[in-house]
């Protein structure tokens, strides 16, 4: 499973923050690894240096193999929090899509791992 990261100017942390962002990734959506081919997350913040809520926003796209890819957006205070809602979200989305997928087809879904 390949991870792409793109940041908007905006945002900072470089490497340590790329790092953090593979490692969140790679935890939330290993289960799935055997069905996604790439992950893209896009950062930004959208009122730059300017305050305000739920300003910092993470996009999560997953391409999976041999299907559309599925994305997800989530919006919030911090660049870290988005992240992980995002990939919240973005877990929820493939135990839907593989799950439907997988029973339209007649075959057992996914397995979940808690």
């Amino acid at each position: 499973m390949q991870i792409l990261i793109n940041a908007d100017h905006n945002i900072k942390g470089g490497k340590t923050l790329a790092d953090s962002v593979r490692a969140t990734v790679e935890d939330a959506l290993s289960r799935f690894s055997a069905h996604i081919t790439r992950i893209e997350v896009h950062l930004a913040d959208e009122n730059a240096a300017k305050s305000g809520g739920n300003d910092k926003r993470c996009v999560m796209e997953a391409r999976l193999e041999g299907h559309p890819p599925v994305a997800v957006t989530e919006h919030a205070a911090t660049t870290g929090q988005a992240i992980d809602g995002a990939a919240d979200r973005l877990v929820h989305l493939l135990e839907h899509t593989l799950g439907r997928l997988h029973d339209h087809r007649g075959h057992a879904p996914a397995p979940v791992a808690d």
